[in-house]
């Protein structure tokens, strides 16, 4: 997928960000939910590969605060515009219009996590039991 037919860079599965993150050593994961989430649900850990999330929340309906917040942030890193930013929600859906907010604000390796941290629903109405970062047995921690 190119960003010109989608609007950002593409879509990964959680494993191909992992290695991605494992491999560039100024990729960054940008996680972009809730308070909540990253208290009850749990943080991908990156801690073994030298790292931590950079969590910046997306609030609905208000990409210009987003985009403002996250450039904040990333200029205080020290990340440029062609640094790889991998995001992550719940699910796919924040994290992909996060992703489509950041390209549009000239950052141009932006890639959405499309399974999230816990995955779409399953049969049974629940996320966490059929993909997603969890699921894919990538490492975590829950406070």
């Amino acid at each position: 997928m190119s960003a010109n037919t989608v609007g950002y860079a593409g879509d990964v599965l959680p494993q191909e960000a992992w290695d991605s993150l494992r491999q560039q050593v100024d990729a960054v994961l940008v996680d972009v939910r809730t308070a909540g989430e990253w208290s009850y649900v749990g943080l991908p850990r990156l801690d073994a590969i030298g790292k931590t999330p950079l969590l910046v929340e997306w609030r609905g309906g208000q990409p210009e605060d987003f985009v403002q917040r996250l450039k904040a942030e990333l200029t205080g890193m020290g990340v440029n515009q062609e640094t790889p930013l991998y995001f992550i929600c719940r699910s796919g859906s924040r994290s992909r219009n996060a992703a489509v907010a950041m390209t549009a604000a000239g950052h141009r390796n932006c890639f959405n996590i499309s399974t999230g941290f816990e995955g779409p629903l399953d049969a049974e109405g629940h996320r966490g039991h059929t993909a997603g970062w969890k699921v894919d047995g990538l490492p975590w921690i829950q406070s």
